[in-house]
């Protein structure tokens, strides 16, 4: 089994983690879920994030092949369009990225925008395969997250965005538009159906109890460890699930984040005083638990 180098890269600011998964032989090398750095108090948008990458790239004599995301994130801003901007790299989602764009341009009452994924260079499909340098990259369509989540397969690892978190983390939400705790169900089952030592990068570590954090797992280790999925059933996991989800805020910067991450990354355009601006929809996720 092929085994790529990867490197994860944590933002403490939104419990995300991004990865550059390399190819030994070739050097070439693909980011994944890069996040472009965004403080809400102030409006402020920076590129921090995506400037350690890119310098890890250079200082690892890498070749950055693409910019992968794994799908339209909620606690952060992509930085998917931000690095294309500066390297050139083509740009890539799972297909299913139409229908979330659809559930969101209704939420924002955007009458012109387009819902075809045109936004990225490719769209794949579930059992899609395309390449970094040698190794080769199968796509797994792994809704209930979202309905766009997808999971790369790269040799021994696979990056597994949203769908479990490390052991002691339990699993994602699925209370979002298009969400599904059946289906992110299954797609768990389809992950932990992988060579039982594939090795698993989570998409977010909140640090339970305190931890440093971690994204590195197995699928032995999910198997034995993970509440959420050690003697489970789909019955008595959709129920945990479903009242858990029923009692968490929303992502604080939800709102903020989709309009910009339905674009592929890109900040909205500037008005005629020079500055963008964001369009924060009121009402739009009533039914949700109220933040502290």
């Amino acid at each position: 089994m092929q085994k790529p180098e990867v490197a994860g890269f944590y933002d403490p600011r939104t419990g995300s983690i991004q990865y550059v998964v390399s190819c030994p032989k070739t050097r070439n090398c693909a980011i994944i879920d890069p996040v472009l750095d965004f403080d809400e108090k102030s409006g402020t948008t920076a590129s921090t994030n995506a400037t350690i990458i890119l310098d890890y790239i250079e200082d690892n004599d890498l070749k950055l092949e693409w910019i992968l995301d794994t799908h339209p994130h909620a606690d952060h801003f992509s930085a998917a369009s931000y690095l294309k901007a500066k390297t050139g790299a083509p740009t890539a989602i799972g297909e299913h990225v139409t229908a979330v764009q659809q559930i969101w341009k209704d939420i924002y009452n955007w009458h012109d925008f387009a819902c075809d994924g045109s936004q990225w260079d490719r769209l794949f499909r579930d059992g899609d395969t395309f390449n970094i340098g040698e190794l080769e990259v199968r796509v797994m369509h792994s809704p209930g997250h979202t309905l766009a989540s997808i999971t790369y397969v790269v040799g021994d690892a696979a990056f597994i965005h949203d769908t479990l978190f490390m052991p002691d983390g339990g699993s994602a939400r699925a209370d979002f538009p298009g969400g599904s705790a059946a289906s992110l169900w299954q797609s768990i089952q389809d992950i932990l159906s992988l060579p039982e030592e594939t090795r698993l990068f989570t998409g977010h570590d909140y640090m339970p109890q305190g931890r440093q954090a971690l994204w590195e797992s197995s699928v032995a280790e999910q198997r034995r460890k993970n509440p959420h999925v050690a003697g489970q059933s789909r019955r008595d996991f959709i129920g945990l699930r479903e009242a858990r989800d029923r009692i968490l805020p929303m992502p604080k910067l939800i709102l903020h984040a989709l309009q910009v991450n339905i674009r592929g990354g890109e900040l909205p355009p500037i008005e005629e005083n020079g500055r963008r601006y964001l369009k924060i929809p009121l009402d739009a996720l009533s039914g949700s638990a109220w933040g502290a």
